[in-house]
């Protein structure tokens, strides 16, 4: 079985409070004068208190166009990126040489060549690298991500295998927008990266001691017919401009609870069953959602909701931060079963069965 080894999480340079940034979006996105009631509401039920940012906030207003932005992005996401790895193999006892596959998402800007080959170049990996970048899986990437990084690593016991995620959220906040899904956006959405070192099943004594995590167990992906609607970008000369539908709790209410459970049958397993959920923090309506359509008990996603308030939704990355914290703050019981789990355009679920 593949063995994690380690998971760091990296943040952007800026940190700003929740009242901060919704300034920043009153004077950005609303026409002068206009009634702010809306957005002070959707930014204060976001569970979010404060994010980091890329840019510093003033810079915001100014940035000029799709093309600015995604340079941004580019540079940023690198050393971020970068960081991100290079403490992860440190806490694993590894090096940059020892890495076989880069598994790199991300959905919030793009890059040829990609991210995870301007990573390699700066760590210094082997030039016979293994290099497979994710892109369109959003809030999702983080787990589906882990899961394509176990695919190859059961075929590959010998191996070592990085996935990298990083989201520069902030980014693609469209100015002049006052449709209420960009005000959402604007309250939820924070910048970070995580990566996680993986082992395949002969290779994990390599790991060292401290840093040995859970075994992934086996995975599932769930592919919703005709929600293609509900979550995603439109994509336009001003870059990303979000989409969510407020439907996607009613369908992760209707979905998710038969899916999960069918999936850990699989395994002769309950929901009762499961120490620890690792569930993304898309937010506070999606948290609530999840723990209705599973029947979880109260505190399960505590950590998911902590995660929000303290640095917002990272999108694919912020599964990965819980999984860390979950792993720092409140480790499950040796041998016990967790799920890791996520949702993302499609709309899609991906689902990680964990051994602690």
């Amino acid at each position: 079985m593949t063995r994690i080894a380690a998971v760091h999480g990296a943040l952007a340079p800026h940190r700003h409070t929740q009242s901060e940034i919704t300034e920043m979006v009153a004077r950005a996105c609303l026409p002068r004068g206009a009634d702010r009631r809306a957005l002070d509401r959707l930014h204060h039920n976001s569970g979010v208190r404060a994010r980091h940012m890329t840019l510093p906030l003033d810079q915001y207003e100014a940035l000029d166009g799709f093309g600015a932005a995604n340079d941004i992005f580019i540079d940023v996401a690198t050393g971020l990126g970068a960081r991100a790895v290079r403490e992860a193999l440190r806490v694993a006892g590894l090096s940059a040489a020892d890495v076989d596959l880069l598994v790199f998402t991300s959905v919030t800007g793009i890059a040829a060549p990609s991210i995870d080959a301007r990573v390699a170049g700066r760590l210094g990996m082997r030039p016979d690298i293994r290099r497979l970048p994710l892109f369109g899986l959003g809030c999702a990437g983080g787990a589906a991500g882990l899961a394509r990084t176990h695919d190859y690593l059961l075929g590959h016991p010998d191996q070592v295998a990085v996935l990298l995620s990083v989201e520069l959220c902030t980014l693609t906040f469209q100015r002049d927008d006052a449709s209420v899904a960009n005000l959402v956006a604007t309250g939820l959405f924070g910048d970070g990266a995580a990566a996680v070192v993986a082992c395949g099943a002969n290779r994990a004594g390599a790991v060292a001691a401290t840093a040995a995590g859970p075994t992934i167990v086996d995975s599932r992906s769930h592919l919703y017919p005709d929600t293609g609607h509900v979550m995603g970008w439109d994509i336009g000369d001003s870059g990303f401009k979000v989409v969510l539908d407020p439907e996607i709790p009613r369908l992760l209410r209707h979905h998710l609870g038969d899916d999960v459970e069918a999936f850990l049958g699989d395994h002769g397993l309950k929901p009762k069953d499961v120490t620890a959920w690792v569930c993304h923090p898309g937010g506070p309506r999606i948290l609530e959602a999840v723990a209705d359509a599973l029947g979880l008990p109260e505190g399960a996603t505590d950590v998911s909701r902590r995660h929000l308030a303290e640095v917002g939704n990272l999108s694919s990355s912020s599964v990965l931060h819980v999984l860390r914290d979950t792993l720092t703050e409140r480790r499950p019981p040796p041998g016990t079963p967790g799920v890791l789990l996520a949702v993302g355009p499609g709309l899609a679920c991906e689902l990680v069965l964990l051994r602690w």
